[in-house]
């Protein structure tokens, strides 16, 4: 590892109030104090404050700014370091650094901050990225998440485990060294018991990962319906933005149309599409096929029944529909309820109520639909009539939304996985341990077991760093931001 002292600025570029110029290394303080006007920050106590100047090699004042001491090992990257809030003005910010430049620092590396941290051991590699994720943090269940990578606790959840492999692979290896006496010092039961609780945690980290991906990107939502359904109109109420084109003539939106929103502390992805229908227009055409593309992906779908038309044909095809996407939870929003001459929409609205009456047996108007395991029959789903209109019914749907997201994983407790390098080397892991737990059963011999139990060993060592290579270094913190 370099030890010399690199400089970055710290706040995102632009003008503002303030902006934070951060110095790192054995000479630190030193450069710093080349450079400064005020009370010596070397002889200062660590993590103390001091207003003063930042001037050039003339003596000409650049700013007057405030420096923050933080002596090592007790900082965040372990080393000295000067922290100098200056004015956000984008020629002070330059100037200061290039001063520190002239003075013996040099530019950092992208996240090369964070990098001295883990290799100065003040973080490991999991926290080094929950430190990342943490700065992307874009609703407050990303937050959680991240802060409660950042803070240890996901290593702390791995490292248990990982013990737990060690203990596994040591009596492993003890029969190793005795071969020859053909001694069995691991009881084969009891590491079966080992090895059946270390697949279960890690088959529940990995599962999380698709629930925590989407906490960390947004919970795809995908709005469907017939043309003119009103689905633009929705997209732009949940956006609270005119995102989507709204036009009375069908077939107005041909391609995909996304953006994030933040709904009681979640992040969501709403996905507009084309109205589903069959046409002999090629771009359109091909605007209903992503569409379809999007439903098999989407956590939520929204289906939006237009009140004011066939609504039992329409029923019919989300039937049919939801019959093919039975990982995806299903709502049926019944729009346009500010039309009161639709004489048709009360009946629907209450013959679909879940809630009121799940399975539709005392209504002799409602379709006859299979036995569905699956969830595709629209009773099971789901219902609230709204207008995209007048905004009638968008709260409750907004809450019921955050309340079926939660219901997948609990983003305020749950050990959750959030980054895709992890869940790789957990499947890996796991793969590795389901392999031992095979060996144990057809009763192989200790030397085959091991093998696949080092593996696994390997994987979660890589996971914190405890393991870990250049090349793996480089492409973690050279996605860190510069002065992070």
């Amino acid at each position: 590892m370099n030890n010399d002292t690199i400089v970055a600025i710290s706040t995102p570029r632009g003008v503002g109030g303030i902006a934070v110029i951060r110095l790192s290394g054995a000479e630190a303080l030193a450069i710093a104090d080349s450079a400064w006007k005020g009370k010596c920050l070397a002889s200062s106590a660590s993590h103390t404050a001091h207003l003063g100047s930042i001037v050039d090699a003339g003596g000409n004042t650049i700013d007057r700014v405030v420096a923050t001491v933080f002596k090592g090992p007790n900082s965040f990257t372990g080393e000295d370091v000067v922290e100098i809030s200056c004015h956000g003005s984008l020629w002070i910010q330059r100037e200061i650094v290039n001063e520190m430049v002239r003075r013996g620092a040099r530019p950092a590396d992208p996240g090369e901050f964070t990098q001295r941290a883990y290799l100065n051991g003040r973080l490991d590699l999991a926290q080094a990225e929950g430190v990342a994720d943490l700065i992307a943090a874009s609703s407050r269940a990303s937050h959680r998440l991240a802060l409660q990578q950042a803070s240890g606790q996901f290593s702390a959840h791995l490292n248990n485990l990982r013990d737990q492999l060690v203990e596994y692979a040591s009596l492993l290896e003890l029969e190793l060294d005795f071969s020859e006496e053909e001694v069995e010092f691991a009881d084969r039961e009891k590491l079966r018991q080992l090895a059946d609780r270390i697949i279960e945690v890690l088959r529940k980290l990995a599962d999380s990962y698709a629930a925590g991906k989407a906490y960390k990107e947004g919970i795809p939502v995908v709005i469907a319906g017939i043309p003119n359904a009103g689905k633009s109109s929705l997209l732009n109420l949940l956006l609270e933005d005119d995102k989507a084109i709204v036009s009375n003539v069908p077939g107005t939106t041909r391609d995909i149309i996304e953006d994030t929103h933040e709904i009681d502390g979640i992040l969501f992805r709403f996905i507009d599409t084309a109205g589903l229908r069959e046409t002999d227009d090629e771009v359109e055409r091909i605007g209903i096929e992503r569409a379809e593309q999007r439903l098999e992906k989407a956590s939520i779908i929204l289906w939006l029944i237009d009140s004011t038309t066939d609504i039992r044909r329409q029923l019919d095809d989300i039937a049919a529909k939801a019959a093919a996407l039975p990982h995806s939870r299903h709502m049926l929003l019944y729009n346009k309820s500010d039309l009161s001459e639709c004489s048709e929409f009360s009946e629907f609205s209450e013959s679909y109520d879940s809630s009121d009456n799940p399975d539709n047996s005392d209504n002799p108007d409602t379709p006859d639909y299979p036995d569905n395991p699956d969830n595709s029959d629209p009773a099971a789903f789901t219902a609230l009539s709204i207008s995209a209109k007048t905004g009638a019914g968008i709260e409750e749907l907004k809450r019921l939304m955050a309340e079926d997201a939660r219901k997948t994983a609990n983003p305020d407790s749950d050990i959750i996985v959030t980054n895709a390098r992890h869940y790789a080397l957990l499947v890996k892991g796991l793969e590795a341990i389901e392999r031992s737990r095979a060996a144990l059963e057809s009763n192989l011999s200790a030397d085959f077991i091991a093998q696949d139990v080092r593996e696994a060993l390997h994987h979660l060592g890589a996971l914190t760093g405890s393991i870990t290579t250049p090349d793996l270094l480089a492409s973690i913190f050279t996605r860190f931001c510069i002065g992070k």
